[in-house]
């Protein structure tokens, strides 16, 4: 078990920091393809963001090259169980964001991002309140209303004790009201889910459902930002409608614990290049997503406050199951 405190933050970012200090080491890796573990299945809004970034850590002759592996189930947490058991040579990488906190809140998981050792920090997803085209709601205040008037029967969909409930279980306490939650293994699942009309509402990105939002097969009913997005200037922030949140999923690098230092620098490095690609700032864009680089050690305090910040959240709300 993993308690976050301000020891942790320096056992996690240890390493990292020394290695982002020192002068640059040669660096050996004892393979040509290193595997980039997406806890999460293919054509999701993870795999799409981090496909992109690794094939722009790619075209820069990196060595080794990177290559997405998909291991969804569990909630990210089979994918997860897999990277934090890997060898610390330089031949995993672990694409992980918030669900690495919130699945250790409820229980589902017995480990947390402090397990890993922090390379970078790269992107911010805002999410969005889904809604099937037929919904009786076009907005998050109608939802807001109905879901009033109709207390626990409103379905939202969600990865049990990950991002994806986490932000309705956010609405629910700063709106008074309740909903009836049904778990989808990913974003895809959930898309297919809201497009089949069989559940009412579901946490979604512009990533994956872009189509979907502009031929109105799907309603965009609030953006969990703190601004509007050109490419859906129209769809009005949840603070605009009277619920005042900003939400959205972070997607960063780690490595298994124990990465050396010159392992750490060298993947730092490319991820830090990979960030100023405007190429790959352009494709995020389009995709509702902002590029949102952090070094090791912004990265690592990062997390904790966002632990910290959640866990009092996860504790209000009734979802913390951890002992302490």
């Amino acid at each position: 078990m993993h308690i976050i405190n301000k020891t942790a933050l320096a056992l996690a970012g240890a390493t990292a920091l020394m290695s982002f200090s020192a002068t640059a080491q040669a660096v050996e890796i004892p393979c040509s393809t290193a595997r980039v573990i997406v806890p999460w299945g293919a054509g999701g809004g993870t795999d799409v963001i981090f496909r992109q970034i690794v094939e722009s850590v790619n075209k820069t002759g990196a060595k080794p090259q990177l290559q997405v592996v998909n291991i969804p189930g569990q909630g990210g947490n089979k994918g997860a169980k897999q990277a934090v058991k890997a060898k610390p040579d330089g031949c995993t990488l672990f694409a992980l964001h918030q669900s690495a906190i919130t699945s250790y809140f409820t229980g589902r998981i017995d480990f947390t991002w402090d397990a890993f050792e922090p390379v970078a920090l790269m992107t911010r997803t805002s999410s969005i309140i889904g809604a099937n085209k037929n919904s009786s709601f076009s907005n998050l205040k109608e939802l807001v209303a109905e879901a009033k008037k109709r207390p626990g029967e409103i379905t939202a969909g969600g990865t049990f004790g990950s991002v994806s409930q986490f932000v309705f279980l956010l609405i629910e306490d700063a709106a008074g009201v309740k909903f009836k939650h049904v778990s989808y293994d990913g974003t895809k699942q959930r898309m297919t889910a809201l497009l089949a009309n069989n559940i009412n509402i579901g946490e979604i990105n512009l990533a994956a459902t872009r189509k979907y939002i502009e031929t109105g097969d799907l309603k965009a009913l609030a953006l969990m930002s703190a601004d509007r997005l050109d490419d859906i200037p129209k769809v009005a922030t949840s603070a605009e409608q009277g619920v005042d949140i900003v939400y959205g999923v972070e997607r960063g690098i780690m490595a298994p614990k124990g990465t050396s230092a010159a392992v750490l620098e060298h993947y730092g490095k490319l991820f830090a290049a990979a960030a100023k690609d405007d190429a790959l700032k352009a494709s995020m864009k389009v995709k509702g997503t902002q590029i949102m680089y952090m070094g090791p050690k912004d990265y690592s305090s990062h997390m904790v406050s966002t632990y910290d910040k959640w866990k009092t959240i996860a504790k209000k709300v009734g979802v913390y199951k951890r002992a302490d």
